[in-house]
């Protein structure tokens, strides 16, 4: 059997194993897990921890990783513990999941608006390109001065312009 401070060094263990998806030190458990304890207790307890199983060291200079017995502990142990406080909790996290799906889809359906909007306005330059080809052929080798033919492309622009 592991003892309260085992137990709760074991479960932030996990949670920032969870987390990082990295083996964790216990300099690391002493930093972002406000421990009241020194680095070097918290070395002596994960190391009973390795002896009992529930963790393990991937190398000398590495931190530990839970094994599969210590996963087993904290579903059975933390989440049948607080069942109430664990359910809420999944409830929580699923709530927040899904509104920010939602976000992310309401991004994703300005985005594609926006692409299709892009897309018409493109097709349309396109479009008056060719049809401004098409009117420099049709004038094509008229005898008037270049002057004219200025001033009637841009006539026939204008018009484009209220159509």
């Amino acid at each position: 059997m592991i003892t309260g401070r085992q137990q709760k060094i074991l479960n932030l263990l996990i949670k920032e194993y969870i987390d990082r998806a990295e083996p964790v030190s216990s300099e690391l458990l002493k930093r972002r897990c406000n421990l009241d304890i020194s680095p070097a207790t918290i070395r002596n307890e994960l190391q009973q921890l390795t002896e009992l199983g529930y963790i393990n060291q991937p190398h000398t200079s590495a931190g530990r990783v839970p094994t599969e017995k210590g996963y087993r502990y904290f579903v059975q142990v933390v989440f049948h513990a607080n069942g109430a406080v664990s359910a809420d909790f999944i409830f929580k996290e699923i709530e927040e999941t899904k509104e920010k799906i939602g976000k992310e889809l309401d991004l994703a359906k300005k985005l594609a608006k926006s692409l299709e909007d892009l897309s018409a306005t493109l097709n349309f330059a396109r479009m008056e390109e060719e049809m401004l080809f098409d009117v420099l052929k049709i004038m094509g080798p008229s005898k008037t001065s270049h002057q004219d033919n200025i001033k009637r492309m841009q006539q026939l622009l204008e018009e484009f312009d209220k159509f």
